[in-house]
């Protein structure tokens, strides 16, 4: 079971789309459990209308609704334990949450996440990473957004974090990793791209296999597993990108309805086309984890519809099962006393007592880390615990959640 926190008043169109999104989500994963965070009075009907999301979410009536024009100094002050927005993402400290998803203000979001979850030890600043699609399948780009122009250091350690959630989710042992420049040659580039490339070439991480410099077209081609840029940069890429899709698509549509020929040919290859848009709908890879915090925040796009808001979700279900390898990253160096726990066939085994148990989970196993606060491995789905009474007595909860 995952637990979702959803701030249902963030984006262009609040409960509208954020009601209806989760109601998919619920039928496609029905162990999803949601916390619901928004205004009553616009909420109430609109989920009376989709009896199993009312059955399987509890909901939190508040004051606030972080507006998606609001500088975020302004969100914090005036939403600060208020807003549906704050309450979502504290739902994580309070343990009623695995994960908290939101189309609302990012420049607010990421300052709320900030304040409440904190940034994990030795990270600077958090980024957005998404998951694009590309020729060879899907690759990591970060930041997209949370960081206006990243010094060499900030982008070092997008390049571990990304790394890191490279292997927890493709499990690629030493995923490639790229900085976006304007040039592959050495002298091309800002200086804090340059000055990156030589830090994580001096640093030489065993973790991730250093690339180089990647241009724009690479990002596509998936040349390298990972493309690490600052967000401003990050930010018009990804929205040229979903732009472009749309473009294509029209001209499609508009070149198979030209004639009678050409619909007769779409009707045969019908099939063919209904795959390409499929590949190519943007809202299919909508959402984008905050990295570098001491939880799972989604940042959904603030003018997805149910479609692309369902898929935020269904997409990062599984972002929990690297938060620990994150954590490793963010530090550049492995904790030795952080062992993975759980086999191939789902076991978990406990790192202090030797305790060992059975994941009833039904789906492909997780590579999990112990948690640093009671030593006990758990599948991050079914929540199975290895050690509880150490969880208990010595942590509000798992350090890897």
């Amino acid at each position: 079971m995952v637990r979702i926190s959803l701030d249902v008043m963030g984006g262009d169109y609040g409960p509208e789309v954020v009601i209806p999104g989760a109601a998919r989500a619920l039928e496609r994963h029905p162990d999803i459990k949601f916390v619901l965070f928004g205004q009553e009075a616009r909420c109430i009907e609109l989920l009376a209308k989709h009896p199993k999301l009312k059955a399987s979410s509890t909901f939190h009536d508040c004051e606030i609704a972080v507006g998606m024009d609001e500088k975020p100094s302004q969100a914090l002050r005036r939403g600060r334990g208020k807003s549906s927005m704050w309450k979502a993402i504290d739902a994580i400290n309070a343990d009623e949450a695995d994960v908290v998803v939101s189309a609302g203000n990012t420049g607010a979001l990421m300052a709320m996440s900030v304040f409440c979850l904190r940034t994990m030890q030795g990270i600077q600043r958090p980024a957005i990473a998404a998951i694009w699609p590309t020729l060879k399948g899907e690759s990591i780009v970060l930041d997209v957004g949370a960081t206006i122009g990243a010094d060499a250091q900030q982008l070092m350690d997008f390049a571990l974090m990304g790394g890191a959630m490279a292997r927890a989710l493709f499990e690629v042992e030493r995923p490639s990793v790229g900085l976006l420049n304007v040039g592959v040659e050495e002298i091309k580039g800002q200086e804090e791209v340059k000055e990156a490339g030589r830090l994580i070439r001096e640093a030489d991480v065993e973790g991730i296999e250093y690339y180089g410099f990647v241009e724009g077209d690479d990002i596509g081609r998936g040349t390298v597993d990972v493309v690490v840029t600052e967000g401003f940069s990050g930010n018009i890429a990804l929205k040229a990108a979903e732009g472009t899709a749309r473009q294509i698509a029209e001209y499609l549509r508009a070149a198979m309805s030209r004639t009678l020929l050409a619909r007769v040919g779409y009707v045969f290859a019908k099939g063919a086309f209904d795959r390409l848009r499929e590949k190519m709908d943007p809202r299919k890879v909508n959402g984008g984890v905050f990295l570098g915090l001491n939880g799972i925040v989604i940042k959904s796009h603030g003018g997805a519809d149910a479609e692309g808001f369902a898929a935020a979700m269904l997409r990062r279900v599984d972002a929990r099962c690297s938060v620990c390898s994150r954590r490793r990253a963010a530090t550049s160096q492995s904790n030795p006393e952080m062992t993975h726990g759980r086999n191939a066939k789902g076991h978990w085994t406990d790192a202090k007592s030797g305790a060992r148990g059975r994941c009833s989970h039904d789906a492909a196993p997780h590579r999990r880390p112990a948690c640093r606060a009671c030593r006990c491995n758990r599948c991050c789905r079914c929540r199975t615990a290895g050690n509880p009474d150490a969880h208990a007595a010595g942590a509000a909860q798992h350090q890897f959640q």
